[in-house]
């Protein structure tokens, strides 16, 4: 039979008897206020309420009548207080029966969030669910704490739906191979899936090669948590790469000062931190060298070190080949950096992502010192700056300005890039076929084209050329053309194509006049002139924006 929902709640009534002639129906107790005296009085009514009027055993029904606060807390918020607590509660049991399964999880270390779910609506009494009982008891006689229970439930409820005298089996076999029952309890609230089917071999063998590197039991039990689960299967795994990479002294000594490599997440942090370093390219016998190594933080943690490590690298914008060479040489490095945020070390150390991505393939070992909390100086002067200040302040001058300081402090504020990038951005313009006096003046009157890198300036004229027809000389006369997103331009001149073809817009708009103008200018002027203009418009928004 299965378990059970809370039955229906009953209106609390007041029943008058003679006794009880003339008093009145009190409110319910505050409970949060409810003095200890008062919670005894409750408990013992509600021990002698499971036992003998339920027939629970006794030390059943006292685990659940001291164990189970919150039930109580609830009850007593139903009952009518009239005279004491004990006699009011004994009458009010007696005319409203309780679900025995809200006490009785609770009383096993469950909360009501964790055990409301297998509770039934068909199912009011313990009696009721007579195989959920008989392997309760069998984990109770072979020595496990009640309130340790709950954890079993939770972790493993098929225990409980074995089939009568299956449960006392299974402990069997496992004493057989020699475990002792202290040893087995712990396993059991630990990993209660290895009462699920046959002995768990996995388990059986991972304890046979831990026994042979001289770690007895008692050293197992210490380093198994009762809030985890264990994966005997995935420790295994982990053990087999170890006694395959290492002498059997480096292993002993590995696993004694890094129990967490097999039992933290079952060894799952392990696994795959191994797994990733194969992946990308580590051999075998460096992947061991580094865990002889290992620093004393948890797997986890070194795992979560080193992504974010990486993904620090990829917010410089540092190359992914270079990125696979530092971790590749740098694991344990890696994995020991706690580092600051790639903002704050850009504040800190005073430098933008170029330079640090370079220091750092230069510099690896300098990555120990940002960790957070330690006091991170700036990098020294390179003497970068000064010599991109120098072709700056050159490429300034050969475009006209005079070596005024307020000028050149207007220009440096508006141009932003290197000295050698401004030159290089300036040349792609020349070279794709323009005078270098005509570019100079462009760039005096739109000095923002520059602001970007030579690849986009060259696509750009690409598409003004070759895709929309205009000689190249137009950009002399519209030079903002380049600081236009290719989006924007491709948007606009495809909805005016349109408007043309109608018939609802002027044949011989410039370029400039099409693509300059503000959207809400754009929409007023030209698209709105035609009934479907405004769904084009989206249809064609949408397009190019997946084209981008």
């Amino acid at each position: 039979m299965g378990l059970f929902h809370i039955a229906q709640r009953q209106n609390p009534r007041l029943y008058k008897t003679k006794g009880s002639a003339g008093i009145k129906k009190c409110d319910a107790l505050d409970v949060a206020k409810i003095p200890c005296a008062t919670l005894k009085e409750a408990q013992a009514a509600l021990l002698e309420y499971f036992h003998c009027t339920r027939n629970i055993p006794f030390m059943d029904a006292e685990n659940m009548s001291k164990n189970s606060p919150d039930f109580l807390r609830k009850l007593l918020k139903r009952v009518p207080i009239v005279k004491d607590v004990g006699s009011s509660m004994r009458r009010f049991l007696r005319y409203h029966p309780i679900n025995e399964f809200e006490p009785f999880f609770e009383s096993l270390g469950l909360k009501p969030c964790e055990y409301s779910p297998f509770l039934h609506r068909d199912l009011m009494f313990l009696s009721d669910d007579s195989l959920l009982l008989e392997n309760y008891r069998v984990l109770c006689h072979f020595g496990i704490e009640r309130n340790k229970i709950g954890l079993i439930f939770k972790k493993a409820v098929q225990v409980f739906q074995l089939e009568f005298g299956i449960l006392p089996l299974k402990l069997q076999a496992y004493q057989e191979l020699g475990l002792s029952e202290s040893f087995m309890v712990k396993i059991i609230v630990c990993s209660p899936y290895v009462l699920i089917g046959y002995v768990d071999m996995k388990f059986v063998k991972v304890l046979e090669i831990l026994r042979s590197m001289g770690l007895d039991y008692a050293w197992i039990k210490e380093h198994l948590s009762e809030q985890d689960s264990y994966n005997w299967n995935t420790i295994l795994r982990v053990l087999n790469f170890f006694s395959a990479t290492c002498c059997s002294s480096e292993l002993v000594s590995l696993i004694i000062q890094h129990p967490g490599l097999l039992f933290e997440s079952s060894g799952y942090a392990a696994f795959s931190l191994i797994t990733f370093l194969l992946r990308l390219g580590l051999p075998i016998d460096q992947i061991s060298s580094m865990f002889l190594q290992f620093p004393k933080i948890q797997v986890r943690q070194f795992v979560s070190n080193l992504n974010k490590c990486i993904l620090f690298f990829h917010e410089i914008e540092m190359e992914v080949d270079e990125i696979r060479k530092i971790v590749r040489l740098y694991p344990l490095l890696l994995g020991s950096c706690r580092l600051y945020k790639a903002n704050s070390l850009f504040k800190y150390l005073n430098v933008g992502k170029k330079r640090l991505c370079k220091y750092i393939q230069e510099n690896p070992q300098e990555l120990s010192k940002w960790g957070i909390g330690s006091r991170v100086e700036p990098l020294p002067n390179s003497g970068e700056h000064m010599e991109s200040r120098r072709l700056k302040m050159k490429f300034f001058l050969d475009l006209g300005y005079r070596e005024n300081p307020d000028m050149m402090k207007k220009a440096f504020k508006v141009f932003r890039g290197r000295g050698r990038e401004l030159q290089e951005r300036f040349d792609s313009i020349v070279n794709a076929g323009l005078d270098k006096a005509a570019v100079s003046e462009m760039v005096s009157v739109s000095p923002q084209i520059l602001n970007q890198s030579k690849a986009v300036i060259q696509s750009k004229i690409d598409i003004l050329v070759n895709e929309l027809g205009y000689p190249l000389s137009y950009l002399v006369t519209f030079p903002s053309f380049l600081s236009y997103t290719t989006q924007r331009v491709r948007l606009r001149l495809a909805m005016y194509n349109l408007l043309k073809d109608n018939k609802k817009a002027d044949p011989d708009l410039a370029l400039s006049t099409i693509v300059a103008c503000s959207d809400k200018t754009f929409l007023n002027q030209y698209v709105n002139h035609h009934p479907s203009g405004p769904l084009v418009w989206q249809d064609l928004k949408a397009k190019f924006s997946m084209d981008e």
